[in-house]
């Protein structure tokens, strides 16, 4: 189901053609998105937008689903992986 997702949501460029309505596919999508961020890492805001934009050119929403989401934290605009599927 989650390739399916993928490949309906993001186009062959890897960038995100419109966000699911389904709060069950926009988490698949939001997972993908957030292996672009390294556990354990912080990071500035202004790197957060520029890894975003690769998906997306509104990377503030992408950013707010993220953290909306729980998949990136944010304290003082320093931002850090907190939730997701992790590679083993």
């Amino acid at each position: 189901m989650e390739r399916r997702v993928l490949a309906t949501f993001l186009g062959a460029d890897g960038r995100l053609t419109a966000m699911p309505r389904r709060r069950a596919k926009r988490l698949i999508v939001l997972d993908h998105i957030a292996q672009s961020f390294e556990p354990g890492r912080t990071y500035p805001e202004s790197d957060v937008d520029v890894i975003l934009a690769r998906f997306h050119s509104d990377h503030a929403a992408l950013r707010r689903y993220l953290v909306d989401d729980q998949f990136l934290a944010r304290e003082d605009n320093v931002y850090w992986r907190s939730g997701g599927t992790f590679q083993v």
